[in-house]
């Protein structure tokens, strides 16, 4: 359940405000109440034993992380039933996201430095013993500050590796485009899958574009197009740099940061000679107020016909942003006011000391001095209070910031964790290595066919084999959804056959072998296109019980229903096709507005409904589907006047409100898709003859496996949780 503004949560975090939000949780900013400071509170739904203690071990090594690109984790707890929390800093500014939607491409030498910036993080964090590797590198995890500082963020997704044993604390991250292949599928990771995510981060940065998804290009099925293609203006050595790293082969990419990172200062006679450590670019919008006022300054000189240097502000508007130096960054000023002050303490510790040094040995100069009003006598101790206080409060600041910057965390008490003898039983000769990527194992699906004359819903393997019919009903069955255990079926019935809208249906209940019917209550108008919630309490439908197209759900507990969904009906709005996310936290639907369907979410209560995909008015986007892991909700496109062409599109979560990307898969159509549970193929109906079957494929599009071969239509897939 999304926590509310206001709320406090673990006696100490009042939530301000929802940052993101996705099917695995949330992120919030928060106030700690016991420090006074703002917090960004990464939320985890997964909550089973074996998760709450690998997120317990690895939250612990993620505290004791200090680098200054790394946001530092402060806190980490699981609360019962409701999720797990880390605690990290709360960074200013904006992500690189925003920025490549502000800017679109950003200039090379900016790119450079970010890069660089990232692969010191990289470094550091794959330099630890156990190693760490982040897994989820992309734009929106870049953050950069106000005064320009470049940060790398949420660690929600880290994978802690010690030997040969692998613990995570969520789910595999899997962004399309971001991800490496080998993070697809059961593949093992290490370092050089964050080389590849940050190739891509910074070849989406530069491009403007994000790039062909890695897994595609594996399967032969996508190849990568040159950073020069799509910005002639890339330096050559920078674009040849990022395409090394986003090679498919491991092998053929950096092998460690630290080399990607040199490869990145040497791409450009401009960033050649950097050799700190300090990277930072021209700040983000909400720079402070003495930025601001120190560019009105720079443009004012710049009117003035006087040549300047603008290392770390914003470019002028008709000027190249030009590229910032190590010599102006938040730290070298630091270090700079610092030194400062301390030279001004010894000059008047040496004032002070020759004074005392007259007083004792020419007293005669000190009374000619007062004699003429020039100075007053004060006594030593006086001399020593006023000049020799301030000296020891520097010296305590100073020792507490070395400390903060040099000390090393000793992991070894909470870091050792004797492997397991199960988990270092390792495949090493697999002969047929081909299902690994693609999963599913020996799955199960149920679908709709109309091979008796009327719709009744079946089963099938995974590899189409066991045929089963499930409901043998006269006036049919269709549009089927297991419940969360995998042992029983919603379905709607009457059916007839292409029938879009099912005025007078009702839903029913089924066990997986077509024992114990039980229909559901119903009223007048039409119950359809049910969807059983995660924790298996409740159904989401589409009804017409109101004269128009709504989507309700029913409790099961006692039958009782509640209105989601409340739209226009004189402006023939209609809401439908619900999907619940992972966690049961939201629901994504199509509606209907202004003669164009669309894909909105909202959450489990009606509340918060948001537009995800933004496709115009000539295309209707239908059908929506949620990955495993809440990051990735495929669904349908189509050209009203030619409904037999029908897209697979994939949007993430987090780029609600914008244009979806076409996953590629052919032949046409790609329609009723389903996510088999680990998240690595997919289950459709489509046509390859004259009528309707139903395919699997991976869930970028790849490996097409026809499942069902009768001359009837069959439609409707859904993959069967495992027990």
């Amino acid at each position: 359940m999304t926590l509310e503004r206001g709320a406090l949560l673990h006696n100490r975090y009042r939530i301000i405000e929802i940052l993101g939000q996705g099917g695995m949780g949330s992120v919030y900013r928060a106030v700690d109440e016991n420090l006074g400071v703002d917090v960004a509170v990464k939320e985890n739904l997964f909550t089973t034993d074996e998760y709450a203690r690998q997120f317990r071990l690895e939250a612990v090594i993620l505290a004791n992380l200090r680098q200054q690109n790394l946001t530092r984790v402060t806190d980490h707890f699981v609360i019962g039933d409701q999720g797990q929390y880390l605690v990290m800093d709360y960074i200013e500014g904006e992500d690189l996201r925003q920025r490549m939607e502000r800017t679109s491409n950003l200039p090379a030498e900016e790119v450079i430095l970010i890069g660089a910036a990232m692969c010191k993080a990289l470094t550091y964090l794959h330099s630890r013993n156990p190693v760490i590797l982040h897994r989820d590198v992309k734009p929106g995890n870049v953050k950069i500050t106000p005064d320009g500082e470049v940060f790398l963020v949420d660690f929600g997704l880290a994978k802690v590796v010690q030997g040969s044993e692998v613990t995570t604390t969520g789910a595999r991250a899997m962004t399309p485009g971001y991800s490496p292949p080998e993070q697809y599928g059961t593949a093992r990771t290490d370092p050089r899958t964050d080389i590849y995510s940050l190739g891509a981060t910074l070849y989406a940065a530069l491009t403007g574009v994000i790039p062909e998804d890695g897994l595609a290009r594996a399967m032969e099925n996508a190849e990568l197009t040159p950073v020069r293609k799509r910005n002639s203006k890339v330096p050559r050595r920078l674009a040849n740099a990022v395409e090394k790293a986003m090679q498919v082969d491991a092998d053929d990419r950096f092998q460690m940061a630290e080399e990607f990172r040199k490869a990145l200062l040497s791409s450009s006679s401009k960033t050649q000679k950097l050799t700190e450590d300090d990277f930072s670019v021209s700040p983000s919008p909400s720079a402070p107020l003495a930025v601001a006022k120190n560019d009105e300054n720079v443009e004012k000189e710049a009117s003035a016909g006087e040549k300047i240097s603008q290392p770390t502000g914003l470019p002028l508007p008709s000027q190249p942003a030009s590229v910032p130096t190590t010599s102006e960054t938040p730290r070298k000023k630091r270090r700079k006011k610092r030194s400062k002050f301390i030279r001004f303490l010894l000059w008047m510790i040496f004032i002070a000391g020759s004074f005392l040094a007259l007083m004792v040995f020419f007293p005669q100069v000190v009374d000619a001095l007062a004699g003429f009003g020039l100075i007053s006598t004060p006594t030593p101790t006086a001399v020593a209070t006023e000049d020799v206080a301030p000296v020891i409060v520097e010296t305590e600041e100073l020792v507490g910031e070395t400390i903060a910057e040099t000390e090393t965390p000793t992991l070894e008490p909470t870091a050792t964790v004797p492997v397991e003898p199960t988990m270092t039983q390792l495949p090493t000769d697999t002969p047929e290595p081909l299902p690994t990527p693609f999963g599913g194992g020996a799955g199960q699906l149920a679908f709709v066919s109309d091979r008796t004359g009327t719709s009744q819903v079946y089963s099938i393997n995974s590899d189409g084999s066991d045929e089963y019919p499930i409901t043998n009903l006269s006036a049919g069955a269709c549009q089927p959804d297991w419940s969360p255990d995998g042992k029983q079926i919603v379905f709607v019935s009457p059916c007839e056959i292409d029938q879009d809208v099912l005025t007078g249906s009702s839903l029913y209940i089924v066990n997986a072998d077509g024992t114990n019917l039980l229909q559901l209550p119903s009223i007048p108008g039409g119950d359809f296109e049910p969807a059983w919630s995660p924790d298996g309490k409740r159904i989401a439908f589409t009804s017409m019980r109101d004269g128009y197209m709504q989507i309700y759900t029913i409790h099961l507990d006692d039958n009782s229903l509640e209105r989601l969904t409340e739209t226009n009906k004189s402006n023939m709005e209609y809401a439908r096709q619900p999907a619940w996310s992972p966690f049961g936290n939201q629901i994504a639907y199509a509606i209907r507005r202004y003669g164009s369907y669309q894909i909105w979410t909202m959450t489990n209560e009606g509340e918060s409904q948001e537009q995800l995909t933004q496709s115009g008015y000539e295309l209707w986007d239908m059908n929506p589907a949620w990955s495993p892991d809440g990051n990735i909700i495929l669904y349908n496109q189509s050209v009203p006047s030619a409904p037999a062409r029908v897209w697979l599109m994939s949007i993430l979560y987090e780029n609600r409100g914008e244009a979806g990307i076409d996953v590629g898969a052919k032949p046409l159509p790609v329609q009723n898709i389903d996510y088999s549970e680990d998240g690595y193929q997919i289950a459709f109906d489509g046509k390859e003859e004259t009528n309707r079957d139903i395919f699997i494929m991976t869930s970028v599009g790849a490996s097409r496996i026809r499942l069902t071969t009768d001359p009837a239509n069959d439609y409707d897939p859904v993959w069967r949780p495992l027990p």
